[in-house]
């Protein structure tokens, strides 16, 4: 039987708010305009700190500009709670090396697949470094992205690094409608391309 990851975060959400607790997320993001609707949905339950880390982008220069983005948004959103921006290194030799035989997989492959795995367990890694309750990620916003196989992939690193990892499908509630709202409201720049040179070639 499919999970129905939101109706699973739903009843997380009124658990936390019955008890009065405001846990601390490390919610890693791809980009602005996919972290809008996250972050306007999740502040009201967490004390967020969004870990901007994409080897993947095809040159510093998109890299730069998402995450000069990425810190706009965060300046002008107002949220109930906190919300922080921690810089990742940009790192492309980590991605090449990670996509290294894969060059020909079709999009939503087993690239994707283990560079989902890349960044989120950079994100897993550091949660456990800083101590936060939670970890999560922004990507299963893309109607181009299966929430099954991110979530799986974070399952599993909460295991191995012990921390929890919040399960999301940010599609659902409209959330991918809202996220056009919010770029269009703060005019955040939305790129054509999920980042990577295999992605690029294919807009």
């Amino acid at each position: 039987m499919k999970r129905n990851y939101q109706k699973e975060l739903d009843v997380l959400l009124e658990e936390l708010r019955g008890k009065g607790e405001v846990p601390s997320l490390l919610l890693h993001s791809c980009c602005a305009p996919c972290s809008s609707y996250g972050l306007e949905y999740l502040s009201e339950y967490f004390n967020i700190n969004v870990f901007y880390y994409n080897p993947n982008i095809s040159s510093e220069e998109e890299y730069n500009l998402r995450l000069s983005e990425q810190k706009r948004l965060v300046e002008m959103m107002d949220t109930k709670y906190p919300v922080t921006v921690t810089e990742g290194e940009y790192e492309p030799e980590v991605f090449y090396a990670m996509a290294k035989g894969l060059e020909k997989c079709p999009e939503r492959g087993e690239r994707c697949l283990r560079c989902y795995a890349l960044r989120l367990e950079r994100t897993a890694a550091l949660a456990k470094e800083i101590g936060a309750d939670y970890f999560a990620t922004t990507l299963t916003l893309s109607p181009l992205k299966s929430a099954e196989a991110i979530n799986t992939i974070g399952e599993e690193l909460e295991k191995k690094y012990g921390v929890k990892y919040l399960c999301t499908d940010f599609k659902k509630k409209n959330g991918y409608k809202r996220s056009i709202e919010l770029s269009r409201e703060y005019d955040l720049y939305r790129q054509n391309f999920c980042g990577c040179v295999f992605s690029k070639k294919n807009t």
